[in-house]
């Protein structure tokens, strides 16, 4: 089989319905906080999570991930990190380098920006997501111990972050 190359771009308004459809079809407490989407369904995009905040992996015609990276708060004194809130591939595209696709060109978005650290957070128990990014030089910075609790289990809420200064 082959697979399409990857392209990567910023979400655009016409992204809205596919990325709807992705986020709630890769909806997993490995990752998710939040109850499971039910319709009525929100907006993806609002005055708070706009197109531009999101880069959209693309293979074909087909939309197969997203990453949205954003200044973590308002705060003048932290305008030089960036966060990343959420990343999600298709299962269709999983172990195909998508994710890895993704985190790397949220990292060159934020260097363009002007940022020299970017961070995130990650469930404890979600160990491919850790492995992502520890193999991209993320490192855990702290852990707040049964942050959440999900499915009648306590769950930590892992802070990792690296330096964006080559």
């Amino acid at each position: 089989m082959i697979v399409p190359e990857t392209q990567i771009r910023t979400a655009g308004p016409d992204d809205e319905d596919a990325l709807a459809a992705l986020d709630r079809a890769a909806w997993s407490t490995l990752h998710a906080v939040q109850p499971a989407p039910v319709e009525p369904y929100a907006p993806f995009f609002d005055e708070r999570h706009p197109p531009g905040d999101y880069l959209v992996a693309v293979r074909g015609d087909v939309l197969v991930g997203y990453v949205r990276v954003v200044a973590p708060t308002p705060l003048a004194v932290n305008a030089h990190v960036r966060q990343i809130q959420g990343l999600v591939v298709a299962g269709s595209a999983r172990g195909q380098g998508v994710a890895r696709a993704l985190l790397r060109a949220a990292m060159d978005r934020a260097r363009e920006e002007g940022a020299t650290r970017i961070t995130l957070r990650v469930l404890g128990h979600n160990a491919p997501a850790r492995a992502l990014y520890a193999a991209e030089g993320f490192v855990v910075e702290g852990v707040l111990p049964g942050e959440f609790l999900i499915d009648g289990e306590y769950v930590d809420d892992v802070l990792m972050g690296r330096s964006l200064i080559r």
